[in-house]
């Protein structure tokens, strides 16, 4: 998580690189089988909201939102702790709401 934070940081808050990070996560779902169901719930969180505001006006407001909250989140991911960690990580990520 440490490199998809880093990239992270460094982008724009549009929805280009909501997808992007959907891209990254599917990858790394794949390459590191014992982080695919925190990927896939992460890549959840970002597909509805990438889906809410398709072809859809975006508030400057709400993109920084989504996007520091994305950012936080990511950041707050321990992929080294131990199981209750790693279990704490995955349910604020199943409750987390990007934009709401």
């Amino acid at each position: 998580m440490n490199d998809l934070h880093a990239w992270l940081s460094q982008q724009h808050h549009g929805l280009r690189t909501f997808r992007i990070f959907q891209q990254k996560l599917e990858t790394l779902g794949r390459d590191d089988p014992e982080q695919r169901g925190l990927c896939r719930l992460l890549s959840g969180l970002v597909g509805s909201y990438v889906e809410t505001f398709d072809e859809a006006p975006l508030p400057v407001e709400v993109a920084d939102g989504a996007y520091h909250r994305l950012l936080t989140l990511v950041a707050s991911i321990d992929l080294k702790g131990d199981t209750s960690r790693r279990l704490a990580d995955i349910n604020r990520v199943a409750t987390c709401e990007l934009w709401q």
